[in-house]
């Protein structure tokens, strides 16, 4: 098969990702706007006192994930309806979630699990309604709503295939196959 080729592709300078950004928040970046109004390390105290271990035996194993980027993925999470996956997904993907997080294009995103062991935490030892519901105060201190919204997951999916013998191929072309779907 040819590919067409319809417009040529450029190549990608210094300054593309910051131009890129730029355009974001010429449209009206949401995130970007709610990054401006809000401190979220107001949230810092209360989300470490309720996950962190206090005491290292050592320095070993992967560091954890920062506790605030963690909770404004659950905040991207409720606002947008994804789910632990499809949240990894969308900061993979999108540049708006990514400049959200404080997230550069070679930084690591953390996976599905680790978001659903973050809630986990956070819903067990109730905090979870406590740092929404300070996150809520805030913004309405500020004057602002958040609301909520939706984003569609779409994927494909591979369609059965219905295979049809000559004679019944026959009677649908005659018209007749109504009676085939009531077997």
């Amino acid at each position: 098969m040819r590919k067409i080729q319809y417009k040529s592709t450029g190549i990608a300078g210094l300054f593309d990702h910051e131009q890129a950004l730029e355009q974001l928040s010429n449209k009206g970046n949401a995130l970007e706007r709610l990054s401006e109004v809000l401190d979220f390390e107001i949230f810092r105290e209360l989300l470490e006192d309720s996950i962190l271990t206090k005491e290292k035996n050592n320095n070993a194993g992967a560091k954890p994930y920062d506790v605030v980027m963690l909770f404004k993925i659950l905040i991207l999470q409720r606002y947008f309806g994804l789910s632990d996956g499809q949240v990894e997904y969308q900061i993979i993907d999108r540049a708006s979630f990514k400049a959200f997080l404080g997230l550069s294009s070679g930084d690591k995103v953390p996976d599905e699990k680790t978001v659903w062991s973050f809630r986990e935490k956070l819903t067990n030892n109730q905090t979870i309604e406590k740092t929404f519901v300070l996150f809520r105060d805030v913004l309405n201190a500020k004057g602002l709503i958040l609301n909520e919204g939706k984003m569609v997951d779409a994927t494909f999916a591979t369609a059965p295939i219905q295979r049809n013998t000559r004679e019944e191929n026959k009677q649908i072309k005659d018209g007749d196959g109504a009676a085939l779907w009531n077997i």
